[in-house]
This record gives C-alpha cells, structure tokens and sequence, in this order.
C-alpha cells in the first residue's frame, strides 16, 4: 500500500490497440453489432481520443462522452442503458443525443479523502498540500463540463465537513430522487456514511445508493473519500 511503500500506483488511459481488440472481439461475435461507447469524461483522460482512433473505418461505434468520472459516469450509463431497453428501434444518433443530454443534467462533486495522495500524484503542489494541512482545509471538487475543478474550501474533520456540504448541497440542488447517489472510496467510515444517509433523507432522499471508486478516483483521492451527485432538475 501507499501507506506503507509511499509509492503511488500508476494510472494510464486505455489505448488505441487495446479498444482496437475490444471492438473487434464484439464483432467476431455479432457482426451486426452496433456499439456505444459511454466514456469517461473526454478532458480528463486520452481514453475518449483514443477510442476515436480505435474506431476509426468503423462505422458501427458510437461514443458518447459523458464529460463525468465515477459515480457520474455510471449515472449516464445508466440512463443510455434504461434508453436504449426501453427505444430498442432507436438509431445509434438519437442513443447519443439522449446521452449526451443527460450528460449536461448529470452533477457530481467530491471531496478527495487525503490530500497526500493528489500531492504524491503531482496532482497539489508541496506549497498548496502544506498550507491545506495546515489550516485543516478540504477541497470540492466539481465536474464542471466535464473538467475536475476545485470550487470551494472547507474546514474541519472529514465526517462534519461531508455532513455539511451534502446539507447544503442538497438544499440549493433538486435532483432526480431515484438516480441521486453517494460515492465513496474505502476508507470511509460506517458511522459517517450513516450521518451522510440521515441527511439525504432528511431532503427527501430516502433511498441512499452508494457507489464506490474506481481504481483511478480512488489511487489520486485516497482513503475515505466522499461524493454525491445526480441528475439536476431545473
């Protein structure tokens, strides 16, 4: 672990060969496929592009970017998916303008659980790690078309800062009740998460879905990270 090695894993977007393989083991078994690729959030990785490439005299893949990470990815696969069960007639076209609508509805912000690991990542300068240690301040991070943008800082323990930023977050935010969620990295603890739920329900969210990391949110966010997001309702 990092803790014990004090070295980072490594993370790298997926390349051009490697979706290369993907979308011609779909072929080989179901010529007639026509493939939808909901990506991670294009600015954020060379994944998307190199998908692009991949696919490039393909004419039966479609990509779709969700301009999200995570817990927000996951929501607009979601939703294609509920699409495309419940439209089996639609074209691959209508597929990606209906994901990419909700790409624009989905909203999710986190807060990274140790800053040590975006410093070990060359993510947060020594200078801005230190001065956040220091003053016991906690980064948001927002996804904000589709880029990772700190927005807002607040201070204390992890637990009551979770607590009163999902308050806040849910009382100047609707969402759609039964697609809000909660992400979380390993590490978080029981007791919070319990304290996280009470304030969901609290705003009308009764039934918490909690997702957790992947490999990459959880290797730059660290231990006992918190997110929570959903699709906005205007």
């Amino acid at each position: 672990s990092y803790k014990r090695t004090k070295v980072l894993p490594k993370t790298s977007a997926t390349n051009p060969h490697e979706y290369k393989e993907a979308f011609d083991s779909i072929m080989a078994k179901n010529p007639d496929a026509q493939i939808i690729h909901v990506a991670y959030s294009a600015i954020t990785t060379a994944s998307y592009h190199n998908a692009v490439l991949a696919a490039e005299g393909m004419d039966n893949v479609t990509h779709i970017d969700t301009k999200n990470v995570t817990g927000g990815q996951r929501a607009v696969v979601l939703k294609v998916a509920e699409y495309i069960e419940n439209n089996p007639d639609a074209t691959p076209q209508q597929i990606k303008e209906y994901g990419e609508n909700m790409a624009e509805k989905c909203q999710f912000s986190f807060f990274p659980g140790d800053l040590e690991y975006l410093k070990a990542g060359g993510r947060v300068s020594n200078a801005a790690y230190l001065v956040a240690s220091m003053l016991n301040l906690k980064p948001l991070i927002e996804m904000i078309d589709g880029k990772l943008v700190g927005t807002k800082k607040y201070r204390g323990n992890n637990d009551k800062v979770f607590v009163k930023f999902l308050d806040e977050y849910l009382a100047n935010n609707k969402f759609e009740k039964e697609t809000f969620f909660m992400v979380y990295s390993a590490g978080l603890e029981d007791s919070v998460k319990k304290q996280l739920e009470h304030t969901a329900r609290k705003h009308g969210y009764k039934k918490s879905t909690w997702v957790p990391t992947g490999c990459v949110i959880a290797t730059h966010a660290g231990p006992g990270a918190f997110g929570a997001g959903g699709f906005k309702i205007k």
